[in-house]
Parts: C-alpha cells; structure tokens; sequence
C-alpha cells in the first residue's frame, strides 16, 4: 500500500459520515418501517422456520439487505461524482496504485455498511431483541456480503457515464437482486422454477448466512453459502481490478 491509501480511505469513510443522517439514519428507519409493516401483517400467518418467531427471521434479512444496498451506494456514487465533476483526475495522478484505488473505496463501503447493520439492530432491539451465537459467521458474510456489493459498486461507477445509467444499474439490477434473495420469506417455500432461480443469486447466499449467525437455521449450510459468497467476491473483485488497471472510462 502505498502512503496514499489511508488518505483516499478517510476521504471516503468521511464522505459519508458527514451527512450520516442520509446515508446512516435514512436506511436503518427504512428498515425499520419494513420490519413494523411486515411483521404487523404477516407474523401471525408465516412461519419461516419452525420454532422461529416471522420477526426474528425478518430482522437479520432486514439488516443484511441494507448493508448490500449501501455499500453498493458508497461505492458507486463516490465514483460517478467524482467522473461528472471532473475531479476523477486528481486521484489518478496521485501515485496510487489499482490495487490501493480499490481497497480503499472497498473498505468505505464496508465500513457504512457494518454503521447501517450496527444501526438497524441498535433501532429494532427494544422490539427483536436477538442473540448471537455464531459470532464467527456474523462477521464472515457481513464482509462477504458487503464486499460483493462494494465491487460491483465500483463497477457500476466506473461503467456509468451519468446519474441515469447509475439508477438503471441500481433499479432493474441490484434492487431486484436483494429483494429476491429471501429477505422477507424462506427460499424453501417457493416453487421449485424460483428455488432454482434463487440460487443462481448471490444476494442469497450472504443473506441466508447472515441469518444462520444468528437463528442457527438456514436454508444452505453456511459453509456452501460462504464459499459461493467468496467465490462471487472473489470475481468481482478481480473484473474490478482489471478495469482499474486499464483505465476504462476513468482516463478518457
């Protein structure tokens, strides 16, 4: 790492810590009106697993689903702002390599999403208090799954050329992505088409996971979902590197 790197990480950590109201207090009271609304009108009809309370299984979803969205969101508008304002060029010429560029808009974007996952729990404790038994695999798919969508943040920030294509990306892609991957039912109580579908979603697997931290109950072993999380981690982050590298869009 070179000695820019932790400077480009404080920009990016501060960027949105600053207007934490947006970007902290808006998701995590989101969340919490998905959580009042659904479990008013679906917790005496569904029981996801047995034993477990709809609310129990709905709070882990809930938290998981905001972290994808926002550290999607951290990543990709820092870079579609700093490319329409022009100022995409002053971390270019520093002397930061691809690798620092992107472990450090990586790293802001985990860091808001571990603040809104934080937040999320601390609102809905008083209503669903939840224990943590699986400490371990808590942490495991929450940088998994935060990390997955940081990537393709970066992606999607370099790919878009105006705020427009950014909310194409974001709408009939990422959206659609999260809200198919189990967070407010069990993936085993669809037909066998969308069972099969969801698995082909690798929203699902870091949401499953992340509910396995805490319920002890899943839908996958943890093991699979961890090593296909990773695995789609592990691919996003190499394409993003690769377009790092070769300046796409970024050194026009």
């Amino acid at each position: 790492m070179t000695r820019g790197f932790p400077t480009l990480l404080r920009k990016e950590v501060m960027r949105f810590w600053k207007v934490s109201f947006q970007t902290v207090a808006a998701p995590v009271l989101s969340a919490l009106l998905y959580l009042v609304i659904f479990s008013h009108a679906l917790s005496a009809r569904v029981e996801a697993y047995p034993g477990v309370r709809y609310t129990e299984f709905l709070v882990p979803g809930l938290a998981m689903m905001s972290m994808l969205q926002n550290a999607f969101a951290n990543t990709s508008s820092s870079l579609i702002q700093s490319k329409i304002t022009g100022n995409i060029v002053f971390i270019l010429l520093s002397p930061l390599t691809p690798g620092d560029l992107f472990a450090a808009y990586l790293l802001a974007a985990v860091a808001r999403a571990v603040v809104v996952g934080a937040g999320v729990f601390l609102a809905v404790a008083w209503l669903v208090p939840l224990p943590v038994p699986n400490p371990l695999w808590l942490v495991a798919f929450a940088f998994t799954g935060a990390g997955i969508l940081g990537a393709l943040g970066i992606i999607a920030g370099i790919w878009a050329d105006k705020f427009d294509q950014l909310a194409a990306f974001q709408n009939f892609l990422v959206m659609p992505l999260t809200f198919l991957a189990g967070v407010f039912y069990s993936v085993d109580s669809l037909p066998p088409f969308w069972q099969a579908a969801s698995h082909l979603n690798p929203f699902f697997y870091a949401i499953d996971g992340f509910r396995y931290a805490f319920l002890g109950k899943s839908d996958v072993s943890p093991w699979a979902s961890l090593a296909i999380a990773s695995a789609a981690f592990c691919a996003l982050s190499w394409l993003t590197l690769r377009l790092l590298r070769s300046g796409y869009k970024l050194r026009n």
